[in-house]
């Protein structure tokens, strides 16, 4: 059956109570399950049908490295060796580490100043656009710890500067000293879907935008996240929080939908926001002189009540 949340995921029930599950990308296909005689039934009808290379147990797929432990029931993700070739391509291979993504010190804008000619004719030669999509593809793969600074550069894609590469360079130092770092999953069988909600009030130099960020775990292990800058000017703190708080809602719909036709039915999770005003106008359906404002997109949150804030 294909998933009505995900046409790239299908699964099966079988009589032993357990599922088959297949996840599709373009050419590359993943098959789950504890029943093993039923992924081989499953490889063998595709392999009737279409012309397949069984490459056993995955290790590698689209760029992420799968590493097992059997005896403590984990599972690691990462990209290392993507990471690498990265940074071969784009000559940091030999560069300094350093400890953080982007510091506090560097902070990004349009600069509306002329570029001089030699500024111009330096950044026409750097592959800007072409690393910075290598960098999220790491970001939206395993590595929610680039999530702000890679949004961060993205906002340049048009018109960077040197001082903008200069960030992104810092980033790719930041990936030669932990090229090794990904995701860890455990074996618990209790699958329960918990949620994180933030804001970062007017926090692009430009346009004065806030940004939205929110993360999703299963059992302590983060399976969704996002950074990205919202779509209008919040006029106050709590609405950028409360704009944040229905953009996490919406995904958390979409995910206790996925995740309950896999098999693990989710009960109503709650989303965590450090917030106390934004929590209160979410629980409030009376929209105050102060807050008429907000355009009913985000009001969207009070219409769903299995999500408890």
């Amino acid at each position: 059956i294909r998933s009505p949340y995900d046409s790239c995921v299908y699964y099966k029930k079988v009589e032993d109570g357990s599922c088959v599950y297949l996840l599709l990308y373009v050419d590359d296909m993943l098959v789950a399950s504890r029943n093993k005689a039923e992924v081989q039934t499953l490889k063998s009808l595709l392999g009737s049908e279409f012309e397949m290379k069984d490459s056993g147990a995955v290790e590698k797929i689209l760029g992420m490295e799968i590493r097992r432990d059997q005896v403590q029931r984990k599972m690691f993700l990462c990209q290392e060796g993507y990471i690498l070739k990265v940074l071969k391509r784009f000559g940091m291979s030999a560069s300094r580490p350093v400890s953080t993504p982007l510091t506090l010190s560097i902070r990004l804008s349009e600069l509306n100043s002329t570029q001089s000619e030699a500024k111009k004719e330096y950044m026409a030669r750097i592959p800007y656009a072409s690393v910075v999509g290598s960098l999220m593809y790491a970001m939206v793969c395993t590595r929610p710890d680039l999530a702000q600074a890679v949004g961060v550069v993205s906002r340049f894609m048009s018109n960077p500067r040197k001082e903008h590469w200069l960030a992104v360079k810092h980033i790719l130092r930041y990936l030669k000293g932990t090229s090794d770092i990904g995701l860890v999953y455990r074996g618990d069988n209790s699958c329960s879907l918990t949620r994180y909600s933030d804001s970062n009030f007017v926090v692009d130099l430009n346009a004065r935008r806030s940004v939205t960020g929110y993360a999703f775990t299963i059992d302590n292990s983060l399976i969704s996240w996002k950074e990205a800058l919202q779509p209008t000017v919040a006029l106050s703190t709590t609405k950028a929080e409360y704009m944040a708080l229905t953009e996490a809602a919406k995904e958390g719909i979409w995910l206790k939908g996925l995740i309950s036709k896999l098999g693990f039915p989710q009960k109503e999770t709650i989303i965590s926001c450090d917030s106390l005003s934004a929590i209160c106008l979410a629980k409030d359906n009376i929209h105050h002189e102060r807050t008429k404002h907000i355009d009913v997109r985000y009001h969207f949150i009070q219409t769903d009540k299995r999500i408890e804030v």
